[in-house]
């Protein structure tokens, strides 16, 4: 028999702006849910029945576009999709109100997070963020899943994120943290996280910021790393790349984890920069699961939102 889904007292903040508008019991339930339509899509495929979602993409996607899209079609719904700029003819405030009259809910990935605060001001359906400068919490539900499926559990587990302190770092940090995971980030000084993220989430649980990346991966369960450059610091390339380069994720740095850690990216890797091919190659690297669990929380996720 089906495992029932669980009605939460406080399911979700109205939009998903941020990693925190996830409750602590919405987190779970949310993790739980989407391991539970992992293993029996099926029983889902009329969540959606009728309901469209706009959405957004002020940057070029794969992952992020294609699983909202597969999600939203796997889920009985439909999707219409705008490239460019959100604000670029109109002020976001009546791009908002215009999509919350066609469409059930909004999915955004954008450049600046005061875009998705913004969107969410305006709109009275459900603003889902898929990506912005400040937060990833997308990835980092898809990244915890799968912690979850490889080492068990997150209680007493070490992940160490080495390189840029963009925000892949942010939304790991403040989820990571929350499900009892110590937290530790290596950067150069120049690119470290954002300090009040930082702040917000030790209030939850313990985590490590420094400069020297064998501290942060010593003893670590899971390894993860991103791109040195995000879209729109293309300017910046060479700079980041000097800086940045002793911190690229190798078969030397990953021996001083764990012998049973996990490799972990959020995709697209840039081989040979901040991880070579050889790491990714190997099995202990989840990219591409992390890439599958996409879809399931985004599911997950769409659910608790419209379903």
């Amino acid at each position: 028999m089906a495992a029932p889904i669980r009605k939460l007292a406080r399911p979700l903040a109205r939009h998903l702006a941020s990693d925190l508008d996830l409750s602590m019991e919405a987190l779970t339930a949310a993790l739980d849910l989407a391991a539970h339509i992992k293993r029996t899509p099926a029983r889902f495929a009329k969540t959606l029945s009728g309901r469209y979602l706009a959405l957004l993409f002020e940057k070029p996607s794969l992952r992020t576009r294609l699983t909202f899209e597969l999600a939203i079609k796997q889920l009985g719904g439909d999707a219409v999709a705008s490239m460019g700029p959100i604000a670029d003819r109109e002020p976001v405030k009546d791009v908002a109100r215009n999509l919350d009259r066609w469409t059930q809910g909004i999915v955004a990935r954008v450049f600046s997070q005061s875009t998705i605060d913004e969107l969410a001001q305006w709109s009275s359906v459900p603003v889902i963020n898929a990506l912005s400068d400040l937060y990833h919490p997308c990835q980092a539900l898809a990244d915890m899943l799968t912690i979850k499926e490889r080492l068990g559990r997150f209680e007493d587990r070490k992940l160490a994120f080495v390189g840029d302190g963009n925000n892949v770092a942010h939304s790991l940090m403040l989820t990571g943290a929350r499900l009892g995971m110590h937290v530790a980030v290596a950067t150069p000084a120049r690119y470290q996280p954002n300090a009040a993220v930082v702040a917000q989430a030790r209030k939850f649980g313990r985590v490590t910021v420094t400069q020297d990346p064998v501290e942060a991966v010593a003893g670590a369960d899971a390894v993860y790393t991103d791109v040195w450059t995000s879209m729109g610091q293309e300017s910046q390339a060479a700079a980041r790349a000097r800086s940045l380069a002793p911190y690229q994720v190798n078969d030397a740095l990953l021996a001083k984890a764990r012998s049973g850690a996990i490799f972990m990216h959020c995709l697209p890797a840039k081989r040979g920069q901040e991880v070579t091919d050889a790491v990714m190659e190997s099995p202990r690297c989840t990219a591409f699961d992390q890439a599958e669990n996409r879809l399931h929380v985004q599911k997950a996720l769409l659910v608790i939102l419209l379903g």
